[in-house]
């Protein structure tokens, strides 16, 4: 565990970074060869239907940020510190696993709600666990899609194959985070 202050480890809010910077050089890449080919209404249309779509999205992803800002304000830090904290162990990666496995909801939930219990003292190998056991393994996605295309024993099989993957990766998470420097704990 650190013992910085808590002021100190928070990471400088920036509005444009260098991921925004990024992304926004792909844009204009791609907006570049749409223009050479298909000429300014091919780029208008493109702008006009993904302007609706971000219109679509725009409330679940403030929503999944509530819920993390929520979250974050809720749970007791020393309670996520010592459950699912950096110096939690296997037991940790236990939890945030089976933790990952039955939370419903899509990205815009799951991913803001692991960034609070980031914030709020969870190990990088507990949030990677979480993340991952929603990814690989997620009940409710098993249960409504999977199973009545693909059969029980099929989802079983694949269940069971991928209950270990969470906690290695938590655990590989874990150990690079220690020796990387500067990055996550």
């Amino acid at each position: 565990m650190s013992s910085q202050p808590e002021s100190s480890q928070k990471k400088p809010r920036t509005l444009v970074d260098g991921s925004t910077l990024f992304v926004l050089a792909l844009v204009l890449a791609g907006a570049g060869f749409v223009l050479v080919r298909d000429g300014w209404p091919g780029v208008l249309h493109i702008l006009a239907e993904d302007s609706w779509l971000f219109l679509d999205i725009l409330p679940k992803v403030l929503a999944g940020c509530l819920i993390g800002a929520f979250v974050a304000a809720v749970l007791p830090r020393e309670f996520v510190s010592r459950w699912i904290g950096g110096d939690s162990g296997v037991t940790g990666l236990v939890i945030a696993t089976a933790v990952g496995a039955i939370m419903p909801g899509g990205p815009f939930t799951i991913y803001p709600l692991a960034g609070a219990l980031l914030a709020v003292g969870a190990g990088v190998g507990p949030a990677v666990a979480f993340v991952t056991s929603w990814t690989l393994i997620g009940l409710n996605r098993a249960i409504i899609w999977e199973a009545p295309f693909l059969g029980v024993d099929f989802v079983t099989t694949r269940m069971l194959v991928s209950l270990p993957l969470p906690i290695v990766a938590g655990l590989l998470a874990h150990w690079l985070a220690r020796i990387v420097p500067g990055g996550p704990r």
